[in-house]
């Protein structure tokens, strides 16, 4: 596979170079023959480079009405980070997610990605951005778009009822390059080598290509241009991580009594420190060590054509595409708890923290599972546009704008988007947890006479592929003008109309088999089919690493399908004998429909107050949408009870439970917006606005249709139902800004506050209820009688009902190493309750405010090559989360995610053809979730404070060749997403470096 895609990109290379001389010689000849106007323009000296770069974005900044901050290309074909993201967070009040290691997503004061709406060239850009499941964001992923065809990004950061609406965070502004913006021949072509260090011990660490290019050129006296971009990256990354991937159970106050809590006492003699009544805890229900390698496949391309065939109209035709491949690996072990013979510790209260927690299993034993993944996907983004840029007089612009675009992301495998098949060892007698260290720390013990893992007791169980898949299509025009007027009233008018169709289908099938419990024997699978790799090694920025669990196996993804695929018993042709695993009948399929339209007027006023110049806007935005969303989902008609804790629901692969149900919903809003802008000197700036902006409620909020999660509890299933009546976000905004400009060279100092009072935040509503008559064992008169029996013992009740219990109310699949049988215990109406589910809506409900503070300087230091930046931006709620609080004292608490302070660090060097710059950037602790990762509310999910460390370096060597170096996370910082205190580790992950090394040449 490796090989072919090192063709590939060859011949992409030489295709693409081959095409890029040939341009540029056709235009050899006409070289020779320059006229008057060539030579004016020759002459031009353009300041490049991260001086020059860093003096324009302040220029934007200088001369915008309201808060606008930018980052511009430092040359052609050079962006100041190779991510588009990782450059917007040098910004002050920017932040980002990283996904592998590389920034993917922007906050801005604040707001997460959902609150930042994202224009191409002033166009609305579809999203179709995979989160497992049926995906339902907004959000823009920047991994998808390679930074060397990008010209700038302007951050909108405060509203103007000209500027279109859907991010109450920011507005992010992506220009492309134009080619009559800088007439003439002029492209750029780079070639990077790529080595990343966060390569698990799963693959093998290589550097990889990365081409790019661009070109343009004007014809017909300047009055015709074309403009062309590409890049082709392949790029290798992986992380380790180490959590508790089915979550903590609770949080628990210290006197409750359920399953999972701790014995009352005076059963309580193997817990130490025992939490008070009081006392807030939770339990883990399992602990997972995972290894993931990825391969990125990115292609970008762009082709832009303008005719100008006088100053007074121009014509822009232009396409961008994106296509993002990502090929993932991944190998893992986990440990489960039945809260049984436990022994634990625990810190003092109010919120006790584990010290450890470790079960023991007995005669009886328990599984170590381990598991192997692979699976593919395919992002590709397309946008056709054509604008007519029109004088119509002297006062009167117009300009017209439309665009088709798409966004589409599925399955690139046959094992669809997620996938996961598992075998376990069953001869585990122990496990104890070790919460004292950066990572928990996993001590194993098996029975005797076993003194570790060996790939003879290995025996299948269970397997998941999961095919998600969404596609995102906007059709939008628009029809804007600028009238002057010749009065000392108004000075001018902005004016426009805009018509946008957003169509949404998100989609999901699910191949699950429930063999938890184990299928066939330990011969049926060959030992050598087992790779053994020491895990431990690849967290050792982690303190523990070195004392927890060392080894886990590695299987050959390709081949333990080809087994479980096979004919007859045990596996009987698990993936239906052709080996593609994933299904295609997306039998939860979900699609939304936006209509909005929307109009504005806004007064554009410059006057003199005293000798200082002045200008005030004010403005009027009208909106309105129309929600519609059929929805295709399945019921379930049975409950089976798969393994000790895990009961599987019966058919919701089936097309015979298909129900369609279309639910509608609409809104409208007025929205005004007031700026003021004063020069008191002519080197400084004040600002003050106020508007109010709006942000769509997420796709997964207004997709109808109620679906259930395939796995349930012993307390019951979960579930989801949208809501396309909810009300879109409305934020008041109020803005003061001041800046300096000290230094016509660049240099400023800037300080501004904010405030934003939003509501209509979007709370779950969580109702118990049967929506379904399907009947659960647990509970029912076979368990009862079970329980009189055998104890409080799931294992020993299951081989109780299957020796005991009808035949026809279960099924045997085989036995595990212990002699238990494994299988499924079917729940019988009349006989078994009811499965009751918590099924989550969401509601608008919830009013806040967020405030806060961004400081900047930019500081050059004369003629030296020298200069400095330096940020920092305070954010603060008034609605913060309350650890106090446990899921059983109330309903699911509110409080606002993302909010954290941050601030970065830049040293730079320009001068002579050497740049240089190194940058730290630094994010503060903050909530990214008040549900947990099973799902459960109430239970708060923390990302620790992060601080990254990059630099690059480049030299000239000759006119127009460049040599450059980049570093990424240079000091091999980690992530730790925490719960109400830091031993509650929820993720733990550890990537690594990533260096880039080639050279650009520039015409």
């Amino acid at each position: 596979m490796k090989e072919e895609r090192k063709h590939d990109w060859r011949k992409l290379s030489l295709i693409f170079l081959g095409s890029a001389s040939a341009l540029a010689l056709s235009h050899s000849a006409n070289a020779q023959e320059v006229t008057d106007g060539e030579e004016l323009r020759q002459e031009t000296v353009t300041v490049q480079g991260i001086r020059g770069s860093l003096a324009e974005a302040t220029d934007i900044k200088r001369n915008a009405q309201g808060v606008v901050d930018a980052i511009t290309n430092e040359d052609m074909g050079k962006f100041p980070d190779t991510n588009l993201a990782e450059s917007l967070q040098r910004i002050t009040g920017v932040s980002i997610n990283r996904s592998n290691g590389e920034g993917s997503q922007v906050t801005v004061r604040g707001f997460g990605p959902d609150f930042n709406l994202v224009l191409l060239n002033g166009r609305q850009m579809p999203t179709a951005y995979l989160e497992g499941g049926a995906p339902s964001s907004r959000s823009f992923d920047f991994g998808n778009i390679a930074s060397e065809g990008i010209a700038s990004v302007e951050v909108y950061k405060t509203g103007l009822a000209s500027i279109p609406t859907g991010g109450i965070g920011s507005t992010l502004n992506i220009k492309t390059a134009r080619p009559l913006d800088a007439p003439g021949l002029r492209y750029s072509a780079g070639v990077k080598g790529v080595y990343d260090d966060s390569v698990t011990s799963l693959g093998d660490k290589e550097v990889t290509p990365e081409i790019s290019g661009i070109y343009s050129n004007t014809f017909a006296n300047d009055t015709f241009g074309v403009a062309l971009a590409g890049s082709y990256q392949e790029r290798n990354s992986g992380y380790a991580q180490v959590g508790t991937t089915s979550g903590w159970r609770g949080a628990y106050l210290g006197a409750e009594n359920d399953w999972g809590t701790l014995p009352q006492p005076p059963g309580d003699t193997q817990v130490t420190n025992r939490p008070g009544p009081d006392d807030i805890y939770s339990t883990p229900q399992n602990v997972n060590y995972s290894l993931t390698d990825v391969d990125r496949e990115r292609l970008n391309g762009q082709a832009t054509l303008q005719y100008s065939p006088g100053s007074n109209f121009t014509a822009t035709l232009d396409y961008f595409y994106t296509q993002n491949k990502v090929a993932t690996e991944r190998a893992d072990m986990s440990v489960w708890f039945n809260h049984g013979d436990v022994t634990s510790g625990w810190t003092d209260g109010p919120i006790a923290s584990p010290l450890f927690y470790n079960e023991d299993f007995g005669d009886a034993g328990s599984d170590l599972s381990m598991g192997g993944a692979k699976y593919a996907t395919k992002s590709e983004n397309q946008s056709l546009g054509l604008n007519f840029d029109w004088q119509a007089t002297d006062r009167l612009g117009l300009v017209f704008d439309v665009h088709s675009s798409s966004a589409e992301s599925g399955q690139d495998s046959p094992y669809g988007t997620s996938s996961v098949i598992s075998v376990a060892d069953f001869q585990l007698r122990s496990q104890a947890i070790d919460f004292t260290n950066d990572m928990p720390v996993l001590g194993l013990v098996f029975q005797d006479p076993f003194t570790g893992i060996d790939p003879s007791r290995m025996i299948s169980t269970g397997s998941v592929f999961s095919n998600s898949y969404i596609k995102t299509e906007i059709d939008q025009a628009q029809l804007s003008g600028h009238y002057d007027f010749d009065t000392s009233i108004v000075d001018s008018v902005d004016f426009g109309v805009s018509a946008t169709k957003n169509k949404v289908r998100s989609a999901f099938a699910n191949a699950q088999r429930d063999t938890w419990g184990g299928v066939g024997t330990a011969d049926d699978l060959p030992d050598d089919i087992f790779r053994r790799v020491n895990i431990a090694e690849n967290f050792d920025q982690f303190s523990g690493s070195g004392m927890t669990q060392q080894d886990v196996f590695v299987f050959d993804f390709d081949q333990m399908v080809g087994i479980i695929d096979s004919d007859g018993d045990p596996f009987n042709n698990a993936c239906g004998g052709d080996g593609i695993c994933r299904s295609d009948d997306f039998l939860e399929d979900r699609r939304i429909e936006e209509e909005s339209y929307s109009a504005f007027l806004q007064v554009n006023n410059e006057f003199d107050i005293g000798v200082m110049p002045a200008k005030f806007i004010a403005g009027l935005r009208y909106e309105t949408t129309d929600v519609t969303s059929p929805a295709q989902v399945t019921t379930p008609n049975g409950v089976q009870w798969v393994a000790a804790n895990e009961f599987g629901l019966i058919g919701l692969d089936d097309p015979n439970n298909l129900v369609v149900q279309e639910f509608t919903g609409e809104y409208d809003y007025w929205l005004p917006a007031v700026d003021f802008r004063i020069d008191p000197r002519d080197d400084v700036v004040l600002r003050a606005s106020y508007s109010k902006t709006m942000t769509r409620p997420g796709y997964g909020d207004i997709a109808g249709g109620l679906s259930v999660q395939q796995i349930a509890r012993v307390d019951g299933g979960t579930g989801t139902n949208g809501n396309t009546n909810l009300k879109p976000f409305i934020s008041e905004n109020f803005d003061l800004s001041g800046e300096w400009y000290y230094d016509e060279g660049g240099s400023y100092l800037s300080a501004g506050y904010f405030r934003k009072n939003v509501e209509n935040f979007i709370g779950s509503g969580v109702v118990t209820q049967s929506p379904f008559e399907v009947y659960t064992p647990y509970g029912g008169a076979r368990y009862n009688a079970a329980l009189a029996a055998v104890g409080d013992d799931a294992v020993a009740i299951r081989q109780w009902i299957f020796e005991n219990a009808d035949p026809s109310t279960f099924e045997i699949t085989g036995t595990d190493t212990n002699g238990n049988f494994t299988g499924n215990i079917f729940g019988v109406a009349g006989e078994d309750p009811l499965l009751t589910f918590d099924i989550a809506t969401p509601v608008n409900q919830e009013t806040a405010t967020v405030d806060g503070w961004e400081f900047a300087i930019q500081h050059f230091f004369g003629e030296t090559g020298f200069g400095v930046i330096a940020n920092y931006t305070i954010v603060d709620g008034d609605v913060a989360f309350d650890d106090t609080q446990v899921p059983s004292s109330g309903d699911p608490q509110f409080a606002i995610t993302g909010l954290s302070d941050s601030y970065n660090l830049i040293g730079f060097y320009d001068k002579n053809g050497l740049q240089a710059r190194l940058a730290y950037n630094w994010r503060d602790k903050f909530l990214t979730s008040t549900v947990g990762v099973s799902g459960t509310a109430n239970n708060p999910q923390y990302v620790e404070d992060y601080g990254q460390l990059d630099f690059n370096v480049s030299y000239e060597v000759r006119d127009g060749w460049t040599l450059f170096v980049e570093g990424i996370n240079v000091t091999d910082e980690t992530t730790r997403t925490v719960g109400r205190t830091s031993a509650y580790v929820n993720f733990a992950t550890q990537t690594g470096a990533r260096y880039n090394f080639g050279f650009r040449f520039n015409y």
